[in-house]
């Protein structure tokens, strides 16, 4: 492959103009690119599990990065799919518009975790991404992608488990909202939280919830009273503290044992 491929003049023209809108193109600035062999989120995002010579082949990519403010759009809902967008730092939320005006809040994407193969199955995107504070992303194209990938299984094989990874969030999304509680919803969504955060280096015992309470329910299923209403609960029984966004769980061992209690 021609490492001086004109993938990455080619993904920046189309960033810039795809159809997430003039608001979204000037609410982005260009970066320079990162390999993905030096970048630090590596062992979370796209190499994960690739031999030297294929994260090298990624790296002749060059992927174009962006960076987005808080409240600004990366793509819309019913946008031509061109990209798979890797998340460099910040937090995203995916939605969907609902017939009466509302986004159902359908996912939070955080550093090394990805983002657009909602638009695999019918070439446009199911959901629309936003930024929830100010953020970067690689985008990486998707032609670009399955060319690199045609003959090579392990390639393919990393393509395929990235897709899987969105099933399994729906999967725990529809788990969410079918089989729990209030309490037990927040209490899991808030122990994958700490998951997530532990395996990025950080505290998995206190955070910052970059998301408002009104977005966490309409994730949950939840009024934004109840989530209020739920957070009290479960500080009273001594499991967490809360101070507006910022939230420490006191007896990670105890929330995680209640709810698997209640789950199981």
């Amino acid at each position: 492959m021609n490492t001086t491929t004109p993938a990455s003049a080619v993904s920046a023209v189309h960033f810039s103009r795809s159809a997430a809108g003039e608001h979204a193109a000037a609410a982005t600035r260009a970066t320079v690119p990162t390999p993905c062999s030096t970048c630090h989120l590596k062992d979370l995002c796209l190499p994960c599990g690739l031999a030297g010579k294929d994260v090298q082949r990624l790296d002749g990519m060059m992927f174009a990065r962006r960076k987005l403010k808080p409240g600004h759009g990366l793509y819309r809902q019913g946008d031509k799919f061109q990209f798979i967008y890797a998340v460099r730092s910040g937090t995203f939320r995916s939605g969907l518009a609902l017939k009466d005006g509302r986004e159902q809040v359908t996912a939070f994407h955080m550093a090394g975790e990805l983002m657009g193969l909602d638009g695999l199955a019918h070439g446009t995107h199911a959901t629309s991404a936003t930024a929830l504070e100010d953020a970067e992303i690689c985008a990486i194209p998707y032609a670009g992608l399955t060319e690199l990938a045609a003959g090579n299984p392990d390639m393919q094989n990393i393509i395929s488990r990235l897709m899987s990874r969105e099933i399994v969030r729906e999967h725990s999304l529809m788990m969410l909202l079918g089989s729990m509680n209030a309490e037990e919803r927040l209490g899991v969504f808030l122990l994958n939280i700490s998951q997530r955060m532990k395996a990025r280096g950080y505290s998995a015992s206190e955070f910052h919830l970059r998301m408002s309470r009104a977005e966490i329910g309409s994730y949950l299923g939840m009024k934004l009273e109840t989530v209020s209403r739920t957070f009290s609960a479960l500080q009273q029984q001594g499991l967490l503290d809360v101070d507006k966004k910022h939230v420490r769980l006191a007896d990670l061992e105890g929330l995680t044992r209640t709810v698997e209690m209640r789950v199981h």
